[in-house]
């Protein structure tokens, strides 16, 4: 919330007192003139680096790479674009850092690093993301000892997560690698 508070509220106070000290120091017509130039070379910084982002994660991609810097990268372009098309010398500044490569970069890293952080630091014990163990014996799994069974009589229950195995395992099946052969049942509708 604090951060919506910021973006919305105290962003658009901040632009109109930069704009209302440019446009007393420079007038009127300088200061449209670097607001209309600052989106003109924003829009051309866009496209020229939407490009080459484009070009890379194809690469990435035609090399059997999953182009995740690149994803990030093509977000940031985005954001970047949007904010130099916004009037202001705040918004252009910080769709500049978007934009040019290096500072992107390091956006990219730091914001891929914070979201890795954010998905590994939500898994654990008795969390959605995970039973805390490659074996899957968190809280409330049925025991192979014959162990309690929690609420319900449904192993995982006690926890709202299915049991889970070793990566690359079936759910409810550790130690049995899923393979190409996928369980289930066959109905044909067309009879």
């Amino acid at each position: 919330m604090p951060y919506l508070l910021v973006l919305f509220i105290v962003m658009p106070i901040v632009e109109i007192a930069v704009l209302i000290q440019v446009g007393g120091a420079l007038g009127l017509l300088p200061t449209l003139a670097i607001v209309i130039l600052t989106a003109i070379i924003g829009t051309r910084m866009l496209r020229s680096q939407g490009r080459a982002t484009f070009e890379r994660a194809r690469q990435r991609m035609g090399s059997g790479e999953m182009p995740a810097s690149e994803i990030v990268e093509g977000m940031l372009l985005l954001v970047g674009g949007v904010l130099l098309l916004t009037p202001g010398f705040v918004t252009d500044a910080f769709g500049f850092l978007c934009l040019v490569p290096a500072s992107r970069a390091w956006l990219a890293a730091r914001l891929s690093a914070r979201s890795i952080g954010v998905v590994v630091g939500g898994m654990g014990p008795g969390r959605a993301g995970g039973s805390g163990g490659a074996s899957g014996g968190g809280p409330g799994d049925a025991a192979p000892s014959g162990g309690r069974m929690p609420p319900g009589g449904v192993p995982g229950a006690g926890a709202g997560v299915p049991p889970r195995g070793p990566v690359g395992t079936a759910p409810g099946r550790a130690g049995q690698a899923s393979g190409d052969v996928i369980e289930g049942d066959f109905r044909r509708l067309d009879d």
